[in-house]
């Protein structure tokens, strides 16, 4: 079946420019620049079977047609229509070069299609992406919020470590991400949003178990379980050792920080933590009083990239939760 542009959207015909240069001799990197303004004048002459009524359904000048027609011909080396009059009717080497021409036309309608839904200020797509601490209730919670009032609204959800989002933010993959800490960089704006305080959590039956505080230098001598190096936990913990005077031993690097309790619940060592979804059973968690122990988080975008309305509303509403951002 012949491709017909979509009744929602028609293409701007006169737009192409009349009197492109021909070349002799095409670099075939160069093919579809060169011809791509041209098929779909060539898919129109070839559903119509006459260069008049083609051209008065494309509202484009005849000459302007037939002109184009030629010039394809001429780049490709071949005949393409067979002509009496204003009649034309397709070669061979004509069908063969409508039928990828159709699949083309229509691959690109559809990519248009699919590039305006996702714009829709009602239906459309946010691509976000979260820490994997985030997961469990922060992000859950937000999107229920948000759908309250956008309940058509789409997401695209990443979880990932903190590196890796900016990563797929800079690659364009990503419209918003929610990370810790706050990225500082010249091509990203970055909002914050909220703190959550870290707490140094021990095996139930650990020499610290009983206490409800505790300043960090304590553990100097612990064994630590760990997210992996590029994790934004995994740099804050080192950070507040640091300070507080020591560099951690580390018996594990994970990916997961409830992996990381139950390590912990197991003896295997101690780590720094943001509070969990639901009270694990073997550990105890202590607040951390010195150095001050708390991670940032926030919101990152590509700074200059253009917002769609769905992508701008989720934006304005994650920038309204500052302050109340995590769960209480």
């Amino acid at each position: 079946m012949v491709h017909e542009p979509s009744s929602r959207a028609r293409v701007s015909w006169n737009s192409y420019e009349d009197d492109m240069p021909v070349t002799a001799e095409l670099d075939p990197e160069s093919w579809s620049a060169v011809l791509a303004p041209r098929l779909a004048y060539f898919a129109g002459v070839a559903r119509h079977e006459h260069v008049t009524r083609a051209a008065q359904d494309m509202g484009v000048p005849q000459s302007t047609l037939s002109r184009a027609m030629v010039r394809l011909e001429k780049d490709l080396g071949i005949a393409l229509f067979a002509r009496k009059g204003r009649t034309v009717s397709l070669t061979h080497a004509g069908r063969t070069f409508l039928s990828s021409v159709e699949r083309a036309l229509a691959e690109v309608e559809r990519a248009a299609e699919t590039v305006r839904a996702d714009a829709d200020p009602a239906s459309g797509k946010v691509a976000f992406g979260f820490l994997h601490t985030m997961g469990s209730e922060t992000v859950p919670g937000l999107i229920r919020a948000f759908r309250a009032d956008h309940p058509r609204v789409r997401f695209q959800l990443v979880q990932n470590y903190g590196e890796a989002m900016i990563e797929r933010l800079r690659a364009g993959d990503l419209d918003l991400c929610l990370t810790s800490p706050v990225p500082d960089a010249p091509d990203l704006v970055a909002r914050r949003l909220d703190e959550q305080r870290l707490r140094l959590v021990v095996p139930d039956d650990h020499r610290l178990a009983r206490r409800r505080r505790v300043r960090l230098a304590e553990a100097a001598e612990e064994t630590f379980v760990t997210l992996e190096p590029g994790y934004g936990l995994r740099r804050i913990t080192d950070d507040l050792c640091a300070e507080a005077g020591f560099r951690p031993r580390v018996a594990f690097e994970g990916e997961e920080a409830e992996t990381l309790r139950g390590l912990v619940a197991a003896g295997l060592g101690v780590a720094l933590l943001p509070p969990p979804a639901v009270a694990r059973p073997g550990v105890v968690e202590l607040t951390v009083t010195a150095p001050r122990a708390v991670r940032e988080i926030g919101v990152a975008w590509l700074d200059g990239h253009p917002d769609t309305p769905p992508v701008a509303a989720f934006k304005r509403f994650l920038i309204s939760r500052r302050g109340h951002l995590l769960p209480d």
